[in-house]
């Protein structure tokens, strides 16, 4: 499954899996990251294949980028897909900025960090109570003529805002939360996307390793978000993965990750890593070709998250 997605209609390619790096110097997220292990973590993400890594300068305020850009140096920087973000203004307690302004010195700014001349998908983190989206885009669309950045996105936008800043068509990938556990998306903004050929990229694919398969009915209270029945039931869903897992020798994170490969809604599915064998673990899953069968049985095991 090495075949390569186009980014909405730029000549951005990914493939299916790329690496999340919010636990590459992202100290201010994490408790005990060690900077050698994410300098290890995204080496060994691109010797094992991986070609796009996720960052954003809230992953560390700044340090991920940097970390990022120093291991970059030792590849050939046409082979890899940087994805990065800002919205977060330093200089105003992190509060969201979409200004104009703001937008093309963080762009700037991550460019030095990244130590690139380049990034190919930039999104706006988060949206701002202020700025017109379009303006925002628009300010966006300047830099990719001025070829700073290669693709438009935006992160964490309703299907309202996402439609404003669409206004112009120039919007080309969002990122927000989706998994088999928080399935909203699929009601609306998906058909959205369709229709206007914009790229999708959920972030906590795994839902904070719940999908992993590594959790018992006994760990409920672990996840609050969810009541001690709607955990049960997660449960259940995860050990119906757990025996079709079992048919392809695989993790249940594997045939999750698989999954996410085979749904036509999704572009990129960019699980983290903590450790460089953690990469191995997700990089394995594109061995996976799921079965139409298997693929509908987990999508109905997950049908009441929907």
């Amino acid at each position: 499954m090495d075949n390569l997605i186009k980014i909405g209609s730029t000549e951005v390619t990914s493939k299916k899996i790329g690496l999340g790096t919010n636990k590459v110097g992202g100290h201010n997220l994490f408790a005990d990251l060690k900077d050698e292990d994410g300098y290890a973590v995204v080496k060994e993400a691109i010797e094992s294949g991986i070609t796009t890594l996720d960052t954003a300068y809230m992953y560390g305020l700044g340090r991920s980028e940097e970390i990022i850009g120093d291991v970059i140096q030792n590849y050939d920087r046409s082979k890899l897909v940087i994805a990065t973000k800002a919205a977060q203004d330093a200089d105003n307690d992190l509060k969201n900025n979409n200004s104009p302004e703001f937008l093309k010195k963080a762009v700037d700014d991550a460019l030095k960090r990244l130590k690139t001349d380049y990034i190919d998908i930039f999104y706006i983190h988060f949206p701002d109570e202020t700025t017109p989206k379009s303006e925002a885009v628009a300010a966006l669309n300047e830099l990719k003529k001025a070829g700073k950045i290669r693709a438009i996105g935006v992160s964490n936008f309703s299907l309202d805002q996402i439609k404003e800043a669409n206004k112009d068509g120039l919007v080309d990938i969002v990122e927000d939360n989706y998994s088999l556990l928080h399935r909203d998306a699929e009601k609306d903004l998906f058909p959205y996307l369709r229709e206007n050929n914009i790229s999708f990229v959920p972030y906590f694919p795994l839902a904070s390793g719940l999908l992993t398969g590594k959790y018992q009915a006994a760990d409920a209270k672990k996840f609050s978000q969810f009541s001690k029945e709607q955990f049960a039931d997660i449960i259940v869903a995860i050990n119906k993965v757990r025996k079709i897992a079992e048919k392809y020798d695989a993790t249940v994170a594997q045939v999750i990750l698989a999954w996410y490969m085979k749904n036509p809604d999704i572009s990129i599915v960019i699980p983290g890593a903590r450790k460089p064998a953690q990469v191995d673990q997700n990089v394995k899953s594109l061995e996976v070709e799921l079965r139409n069968s298997d693929y509908h049985a987990i999508d109905e095991a997950f049908s009441d998250f929907a």
